[in-house]
């Protein structure tokens, strides 16, 4: 089992919902372990938001799950991420606090220059935002 903070179409009710891509690849579903925040900048490119990691930046909301080890390689395709391939999605890990609790975590920042000229979405909550525009 892994943990993975998802903060964008990967969220429950979004595009790419990690329980129902579990689901259409008969996946164990995930176990939702509570909502928290990595610091960064989340920019928006169109159908979904890309996050640059920055301690400096907003607080940008999202959920974290405990996967299947399987599951990785599906989000890892869903997010474009393959080995040597480092211009859209990364696959990186964070450490993050959920319900006090300290969980390291696989998230897919994006590379900061794939996002000149994107809007930011200040809010840094991606679901509030796809619903305001």
């Amino acid at each position: 089992m892994q943990t993975v903070f998802v903060y964008g179409t990967l969220r429950a009710g979004e595009t790419n919902d990690i329980s129902e891509a579990a689901a259409r690849n008969d996946l164990p579903a995930p176990s939702l372990l509570g909502s928290t925040t990595v610091r960064g900048h989340l920019f928006d490119f169109g159908d979904y938001p890309g996050l640059v990691v920055d301690e400096a930046g907003v607080d940008v909301v999202g959920d974290v799950y405990e996967i299947d080890d399987a599951l990785v390689a599906v989000l890892d395709e869903i997010e474009a991420v393959y080995p040597g391939v480092d211009d859209r999605f990364l696959a990186r890990e964070v450490m993050v606090k959920v319900d006090g609790d300290v969980v390291n975590c696989r998230f897919y920042p994006v590379a900061p220059n794939a996002v000149k000229g994107l809007p930011e979405i200040r809010s840094g909550d991606w679901v509030k935002h796809r619903r305001t525009r």
